[in-house]
């Protein structure tokens, strides 16, 4: 263990209030600060919403240099850097599909010491480029989010996670502070092993949530059961289903039925998805009914129901999704809706994730041919992959072939890639003379226009390639409201506008075998599958049981044994009653505020 000076806590709290305006920290919170301090390894496991962020941003404003942030979402990137700036500390973020030129600008940011925070996805750390780079950036403090990914036991295993530790020979002296809202003991072990722990040491905070009440609704009338409830709550509520279709019928239903909800999967083009996102976030669109990707990094405290319309796979995701409700520390539900035939789902699903190996070692044939790679081949190459035809060509099941590749992915044979992006491009449609006949109405117009002319001289004359984070920036408006501008401008006629998009692409990370010479080690198939069995198990006792509280369940489950029942789930209150099929969530004449909750903390 690295010694380090002691920093008295009064520095850390004026930190908290010079930045973030808070006179204390949250439980844990000053814990995990000073063990990091101490130069300690540490494993924080702090629930969805408990300020895991502030974990790591305040020792690294006591340390000096740069902290290094390792995390897959991009959404919560783009959020915690804005959030960061906007209280004067220096942040970027370095992921994929950002423009070569922005990519060398932060790298040379970072090189000479203008950059306190950096966050990075896992993807990143393999690039040899980037790791020539990281290697002579002054690099402090190495934070890891969402570290359950780099368990092969935890729910959400991710290969490129088992990079991470790798970074380590550069900064020797640097402490590691790997972050998880979820994860069992056997998963704590394993982060701490994974990510080469000196020394084991993990903290935890209690994962109970006292303002929020979890329920269970047997019903087989999911329509009507999710309207009435989300009308009885009332505010800001996300819907969480398992398909794209499921998710714009649910909200068609919602709208039909006079509530304001709208969709959000990934078959959205990369504008729609930000612009849905930021009206969620606004508070302009009540109800987001979405799959289960929304949400992740994502600030917004005053959430007061989530909706489970399908029953996620493992007790850690319910948790984690559940958890989005009531950060702000009022009354907020949790409600999971089941049915009959909830036990046949979850075992159909784990038989999904798990196909046999001889239809594994046929998609793995289909892909090959299908990009045209023959044995020997493709080492290191990427093809654009547009799943539907695909499917349609060579006539195979979505869940199945996704399934599939997700394993051969494990196995490091390919990889199903989805940040690549497709650049967007502008071209004007008229000539510079006939702009001053053109009447746009808006300043924020002439304003880009004028951007537009100034920043790229061919756009008269051919596409150019935009970067819309810095026209928004110049502009001062959010990428929504500039791409919105942009969409104005071409239906008018003025431009043409080609909007970039995220695609995915099948990347070969070694050169094509002979199907009959692909293998599929235990951790990868065997060993997951029966974790994935267990995993089901516990989902299914969770919604079964309709006389133990549940909080209590959720935290038997993640290895904590407190035994005081919370008195607001279903079960506590009156689970027969409220579980009935033909029993209202609410009952005549009272409202969601009249259900009673344990006091607030």
């Amino acid at each position: 263990m690295t010694e380090r000076q002691n920093i008295p806590a009064e520095t850390c709290r004026d930190l908290l209030k010079r930045y973030w305006g808070y006179d204390s920290f949250r439980p844990l919170q000053e814990e995990v600060i000073h063990s990091v301090l101490e130069g300690r390894d540490t494993l924080a496991l702090m629930p969805t919403g408990g300020g895991k962020s502030l974990a790591y941003q305040i020792p690294a404003l006591v340390m000096e240099g740069m902290c290094i942030v390792v995390t897959p979402l991009i959404a919560l990137m783009r959020d915690q850097v804005t959030d960061l700036r906007q209280r004067g500390i220096a942040a970027e973020a370095l992921y994929t599909g950002m423009e070569w030129e922005t990519l060398e600008t932060i790298t040379n940011k970072c090189l000479y010491h203008r950059v306190r925070f950096l966050y990075v996805s896992p993807e990143r750390l393999s690039s040899p480029r980037f790791r020539g780079y990281l290697s002579r950036m002054p690099v402090t403090l190495i934070a890891v989010d969402e570290a359950h990914c780099i368990s092969q036991w935890g729910y959400d295993f991710r290969p490129s996670y088992l990079r991470v530790a790798e970074i380590r020979e550069f900064f020797p002296t640097a402490p590691v502070l790997a972050l998880t809202a979820t994860a069992t003991p056997e998963v704590v072990k394993d982060i701490q092993e994974r990510l080469h722990f000196r020394e084991p040491r993990a903290l935890s905070t209690s994962f109970r949530r006292a303002n929020l009440s979890y329920v269970v609704r047997e019903t087989e009338n999911k329509l009507p059961e999710t309207r009435d409830i989300l009308a009885k709550i009332g505010g800001s509520a996300i819907v969480y289903v398992r398909r794209r279709e499921t998710a714009e019928a649910v909200a068609d239903y919602l709208n039909h039925s006079g509530l304001c909800a709208d969709f959000y999967h990934a078959g959205l083009s990369l504008p729609r998805r930000e612009q849905r996102q930021v009206a969620w976030k606004s508070g302009k669109l009540p109800i987001i009914v979405a799959t289960n990707a929304f949400g992740m990094g994502i600030d917004k405290s005053n959430v007061r129901a989530v909706v489970h319309y399908d029953i996620p796979d493992s007790p850690e995701a319910y948790f984690q999704e559940a958890g989005r409700a009531g950060r702000d520390g009022q009354r907020a539900y949790a409600v999971l809706l089941s049915g009959a035939t909830a036990s046949y789902t979850l075992k159909r699903r784990a038989a999904q994730a798990f196909p046999k190996k001889e239809y594994i070692r046929r998609v793995y044939d289909a892909l090959s041919d299908h990009f045209c790679v023959a044995e020997g081949g493709g080492n290191g190459m990427a093809f654009e992959f547009h799943m539907d035809t695909f499917l349609h060509y060579f006539k195979l099941n979505r869940y199945l072939t996704l399934s599939s590749i997700e394993i051969l992915s494990l196995c490091g044979y390919l990889e199903r890639a989805t940040g690549l992006h497709s650049r967007p491009r502008v071209t004007f449609t008229v000539r510079r003379d006939q702009l001053y006949d053109i009447e746009l109405g808006t300043p924020l117009l002439d304003r880009l226009l004028e951007l537009l002319m100034r920043r790229y001289p061919g756009i008269f004359v051919q596409d150019a390639y935009i970067n819309e984070e810095e026209l928004a920036n110049d502009l001062d408006v959010n990428p929504p409201g500039l791409h919105e501008a942009l969409l104005v401008l071409s239906r008018r006629r003025v431009i043409r506008y080609i909007p970039g998009d995220d695609y995915p692409c099948i990347v070969y990370q070694m050169p094509r075998l002979p199907s009959s010479y692909l293998s599929f080690p235990p951790a990868v198939y065997a060993t997951r599958r029966e974790a994935l069995a267990r995993r089901i198990d516990a989902m299914l006792d969770y919604i079964k049981n309709d006389t133990t509280c549940r909080q209590l369940i959720l935290m038997k489950y993640f290895g904590q044994t407190e035994r005081e029942p919370c008195g607001t789930c279903d079960n506590c209150i009156d689970g027969k009653k409220r579980r009935r099929t033909d029993a209202p969530f609410f009952e005549e004449g009272e409202a969601a505020t009249d259900i009673p909750l344990a006091p607030l903390p």
